[in-house]
């Protein structure tokens, strides 16, 4: 769990945002806003951590969008990079949330 007190870092790569946006409309700021809302849920993601450990996050947007977000972090916390990001389906949010949304 991201601790919303530290100074955090979003990074990601420019081209890949417009990518993102032009596919599932959702930019990586918007997707950064979900580690600063609750709920947040945050899986290991053992089948994609390959020369990296990545992570899926569920969480709400300031948008009030409940956004799937693929993102790997520095060792001490204090980078996030985001890979991609999407609204959730349906499906994923119960598993998240519990069907609260």
């Amino acid at each position: 769990m991201y601790n919303v007190h530290m100074k955090v870092k979003f990074t990601w790569d420019e081209a890949k945002n417009q990518e993102n946006i032009k596919k599932h409309g959702v930019s990586f700021r918007e997707a950064s806003t979900i580690f600063f809302n609750f709920p947040l849920e945050v899986f290991y993601d053992p089948d994609h951590s390959k020369s990296e450990d990545r992570y899926i996050a569920i969480g709400i947007s300031d948008q009030e969008r409940a956004l799937l977000v693929v993102h790997c972090e520095d060792r001490k916390g204090m980078e996030v990079r985001i890979i991609s990001a999407r609204k959730a389906t349906r499906r994923e949010r119960k598993t998240a949330f519990g069907g609260s949304r």
